[in-house]
């Protein structure tokens, strides 16, 4: 046989392992599990990271304040040094709708160290403890949720008995861009996290959506959050592995009514998005770029390779075994899509998505290197231990 087929044939195999032996990641059944509604209805603490969010702000916080919760429950919005009003507004959103108390507050500059996010998370646990609540909810400044959101989350922690519930928001996917890119980034994530072993105990997976984790309060301060994760670029991962690591319990599934409102029209925002921490994904190691590199084209892109040049280069062995690899990989995104509500048509173009994000990995490497790092509204991460470079 040609090396080509053998390529092929490997593929294929990659795609036969991942299909039964990844945790099932392909799946879009992991939601939240059973629950309970407890007797006495615990006290939250709702901490809000928020920097330049005025855009967003109208269509998410309201839900957060109209959360139809039984107990005591307030919410602690911490403007992280915005130029766009972001504090005023949320103020001006809660005179104007009511709902659960608010507090604005702003931590100042972060300190060598620190990530923004993580600075201003810090300031708002701070803020909540003082209030003694039993539960913490970080969730992020762009994320709407149902009215049962908070009470459906703290009933499954406490029937689980979860140190960390989490829920991966559904993000929007209105422009053509977020159609292809979207659904893969988390259809990867899932990939690279299985939800179903991140919920087993004496796993080693752990996993979190920073955009939604609801975090008992005593686990969070033996798992030192967020001091112990403080140069976190990708701070919801830490989390869950602080919290993990210290003995806790957590879980990560999909939402149902838990929405990001954040446009990403262009694909240039999407790139943004992904490049800005992809190459802290891999601890900056160049021997993982290139491992992860050639996976990426292992994996997505020989399929369609192999079936194109083999059927009109005369190889059928390469074509059927490409062919198969690439059913198997749509097949695989079929379900992500229709969580999506997307059209399932979409899936043969997962190659494509796949090279996207390989060009992605690679332009986060570099920049890296040309000392830019992982920059997110106007702060710059440039080294593995994160510290800001400039406001």
């Amino acid at each position: 046989m040609s090396a080509f087929v053998w390529t092929a044939a490997g593929s294929l195999a990659a795609w036969l392992w991942l299909l039964l032996c990844q945790g099932f990641f392909w799946r879009t059944d992991v939601r939240l599990p059973d629950r309970r509604e407890p007797r006495v209805w615990p006290s939250v603490g709702v901490v809000v990271p928020a920097r330049d969010e005025a855009a967003v702000l109208p269509d998410s916080l309201p839900s957060l304040l109209a959360q139809d919760y039984p107990g005591r429950a307030e919410v602690f919005l911490v403007d992280d040094g915005s130029s766009d009003g972001t504090g005023r507004l949320a103020l001006d959103l809660a005179e104007r709708y009511g709902g659960l108390p608010l507090t604005v507050d702003s931590p100042g500059e972060p300190p060598a160290g620190w990530t923004g996010k993580l600075w201003a998370v810090r300031h708002g646990i701070a803020l909540a403890r003082a209030r003694e609540p039993e539960y913490l909810l970080l969730t992020d400044a762009d994320i709407a949720h149902a009215p049962d959101s908070l009470r459906r989350l703290v009933a499954a922690a406490g029937t689980g008995g979860f140190d960390a519930v989490s829920l991966m928001a559904r993000l929007r996917v209105e422009s053509l861009w977020e159609r292809l890119v979207v659904p893969a980034f988390v259809y990867f994530f899932a990939q690279l996290y299985p939800f179903r072993r991140i919920g087993r105990k004496g796993t080693r997976t752990a996993a979190a959506a920073g955009g939604c984790v609801l975090l008992r309060a005593d686990a969070a301060e033996r798992a030192r959050i967020p001091d112990a994760i403080r140069h976190a670029v990708i701070d919801d991962v830490a989390l869950a592995r602080a919290v993990k690591g210290g003995g806790g319990h957590i879980w990560l599934g999909l939402a149902d009514r838990v929405d990001s409102v954040r446009p990403y029209p262009r694909l240039g925002d999407l790139w943004r998005m992904v490049s800005r921490s992809a190459y802290a994904q891999l601890r900056h190691n160049p021997l993982l770029l290139a491992g992860t590199v050639a996976g990426l084209v292992l994996v997505y892109l020989v399929p369609p390779v192999a079936l194109v040049a083999g059927a009109f280069g005369g190889d059928p062995g390469a074509a059927l075994l490409g062919g198969l690899a690439w059913l198997v990989m749509a097949g695989t995104y079929v379900p992500m899509l229709r969580y999506y509500r997307l059209s399932p048509w979409l899936a043969p173009l997962l190659p494509f998505t796949a090279f996207l994000y390989l060009l992605m990995t690679v332009d986060s490497a570099v920049q890296h290197y040309r000392g830019r790092g992982a920059a997110w509204k106007g702060r710059t991460y440039a080294r593995p231990d994160a510290v800001p470079d400039e406001g």
